[in-house]
């Protein structure tokens, strides 16, 4: 039987940007969708409805995609947080929340990615990287 630390996972990273708050949450949308690559800077964009309840999920055409998640909650410019499985295509539950503080001298983004469930080693080991990668991501964008 999996011992409680193999079924969860738990990443918590922030990042310091100069700007303003909002330019700072209009990156974050951009980097959700339309800006969103994976670590090897392969384009992966993805579609987001700015509603409660809104999908978060990559559109292949004719039908096809990967439901990433779905926004429960959403406070521009402040907080985004998604619940479903992310990159996950198994059985897992997961939660994200990204926000955005004002500090002295521009904005604080914080996230944290929680999930229970069968994370696979792979996703496990390359998640960190992965949201290292998209902080730089919006920082880069919002700078």
């Amino acid at each position: 039987m999996p011992e409680t630390q193999d079924l969860t996972l738990d990443v918590t990273q922030s990042i310091e940007i100069n700007t303003a708050i909002g330019d700072a949450y209009a990156a974050l949308i951009r980097r959700l969708t339309t800006e969103s690559s994976t670590p090897d800077n392969t384009p992966m964009p993805m579609v987001l409805e700015e509603w409660p309840g809104g999908r978060w999920f990559r559109d292949l055409g004719n039908g096809q995609g990967h439901l990433w998640g779905f926004v429960q909650v959403i406070k521009p410019p402040t907080l985004i947080e998604i619940q479903g499985p992310m990159f996950m295509s198994y059985p897992v539950a997961g939660h994200v929340q990204f926000r955005l503080a004002q500090i002295p001298g521009g904005v604080e983004l914080s996230l944290r990615h929680r999930a229970l469930g069968l994370v696979e080693d792979e996703h496990r080991e390359g998640v960190n990287l992965g949201w290292d990668y998209f902080l730089k991501g919006v920082k880069q964008l919002s700078e």
